[in-house]
């Protein structure tokens, strides 16, 4: 198998001496030669070997004029579709078989004896075409992977501040990183961040919802397929490592991945190398990783649904995501941002969030985190009639589930109750402790005193 960086080129000719030719010209301007001198015997080296051009004699021993053998071999490469181009070339001046040729998917014409300089310049111009086709097939399958982009929004919580200034970090590094958490809680948009700041940022970042591909499709998503490598395989098709060449590779929920198919996963992971389905030949991949879940590896890996080789290899460094509950102070700030997105995307006047919204924003427990909070904001904008949105526009009331233990307060003495609502106050703002006397409804010097009487609350 080929490993060399080296377009090449495959002559096939029955003439030993046609090939020699060929191959002093070539070679010397810095192309790889394979020689055939049958369309039976190129046939066998395109299945082993990359072949990027193929100069194709018409005529063989056992027909030096009609090019039938010629055209034969053109017409199984169309029917292959592996998207190699092919220069038609005879020693007889003869109009209607460069037709034909042409008409089978022969990209150019040329006849022999050829001169150098025009042999190159067809050469050259099929290989030009040929990228620009491949190109084209990559960005028309990278569109199914672009987003939208969100106006940046600064984080406000302690948390999360700790964890961008980790992934500042790492993020311009090569190692792979494993962002865990909740569903909803931006791992995505992370994603996004880390593959801007990296080394990476000037190619693609490809997104694959490992929980969407089916066990079936694993090998064809990922890797690619050749037109009739399986039943439905009707066109080749470009897979997500090829997709993110020189770019990031971001695997999303990748604790879903069938355990048949993890093998093949962590074999490209390891090596960087993969085959194509339906073709033998061994592509190579670099790649920067990023992956996500909301998955229980400890527990998986003890089910033996995860392989723990596997999990040792996507996770060089785990960054855990907080949920949006951890980010009190981020929840009412955050609010207004999406106000803002969605007012402009649906072309609204401006609409400032009141006092009683904020607060039931707060309370809310928010089970689908900042995917959550996103779908509340669009909603409520899209049913505000005016120019402040409150809390029946939210209409979250309703969503609230019982409290839990801790948020009752049951028969206490009342400096218990006090104690316990001051925690929660001072939990719900990341103990910033004007705006917890402000939930509390007590003056900033009420709460000091009582934090004073309470010694053992501050921390």
């Amino acid at each position: 198998m080929q490993t060399h960086n080296k377009q090449t080129v495959l002559v096939v000719d029955d003439r030993a001496d046609v090939r020699m030719s060929a191959r002093f010209v070539l070679e010397d301007n810095q192309y790889q030669i394979l020689e055939a001198e049958s369309p039976t015997m190129a046939k066998e080296l395109i299945k082993q070997n990359q072949v990027d051009v193929i100069l194709l004699d018409m005529n063989y021993s056992r027909d030096t004029t009609s090019g039938e053998e010629g055209l034969g071999f053109l017409a199984w490469l169309a029917k292959a579709d592996l998207g190699i181009p092919a220069i038609a070339m005879t020693a007889w001046s003869n109009v209607e078989l460069a037709v034909k040729a042409m008409q089978l998917g022969a990209g150019d014409f040329i006849e022999k004896p050829w001169k150098n300089q025009r042999l190159l310049q067809v050469i050259a111009q099929q290989l030009t075409v040929t990228g620009l086709k491949k190109q084209n097939q990559k960005l028309q399958q990278r569109l199914d992977n672009v987003q939208a982009p969100q106006e940046a929004y600064q984080w406000r919580s302690a948390c999360m501040h700790e964890l961008m200034s980790q992934i500042d970090s790492v993020a311009n590094t090569d190692v792979t990183l494993l962002l865990t958490g909740d569903n909803g809680t931006g791992k995505s948009q992370l994603a996004t961040y880390i593959h801007a700041q990296s080394n990476y940022a000037q190619g693609p970042l490809i997104a694959v919802n490992m929980g969407a591909i089916s066990e079936t499709l694993f090998e064809s998503e990922m890797f690619g397929h050749t037109k009739g490598a399986f039943t439905d395989a009707k066109s080749n098709r470009v897979g997500r490592f090829e997709l993110a060449k020189n770019g990031s590779l971001f695997l999303d929920e990748i604790a879903n991945i069938p355990l048949s198919q993890q093998a093949k996963l962590l074999r490209v992971l390891e090596s960087g190398e993969y085959e194509v389905l339906g073709s033998s030949k061994t592509q190579f991949t670099q790649i920067r990783l990023i992956c996500a879940s909301n998955g229980n590896f400890k527990e998986l890996i003890a089910k033996e649904l995860f392989r723990e080789d596997l999990y040792y290899r996507v996770n060089t460094i785990e960054l855990r995501v907080p949920s949006l509950k951890e980010r009190q102070a981020d929840i009412v700030a955050l609010a207004e941002h999406f106000i803002d997105i969605y007012c402009k995307k649906y072309r609204k006047t401006p609409i400032s969030l009141r006092a009683d919204a904020a607060a039931d924003l707060q309370d809310y427990h928010w089970p689908g985190n900042i995917r959550e909070l996103s779908h509340v904001m669009e909603r409520a904008v899209l049913l505000c009639r005016s120019t402040e949105l409150s809390a029946c526009d939210l209409n979250i009331n309703g969503l609230k589930t019982k409290p839990s233990d801790d948020e009752q307060l049951p028969m206490l003495t009342l400096e218990e109750a006090e104690r316990r609502l001051i925690t929660q106050a001072l939990n719900k703002v990341d103990q910033h402790i004007p705006k917890a006397a402000g939930l509390l409804g007590i003056t900033k010097s009420s709460l000091y005193r009582r934090l004073e009487k309470y010694a053992d609350l501050q921390k």
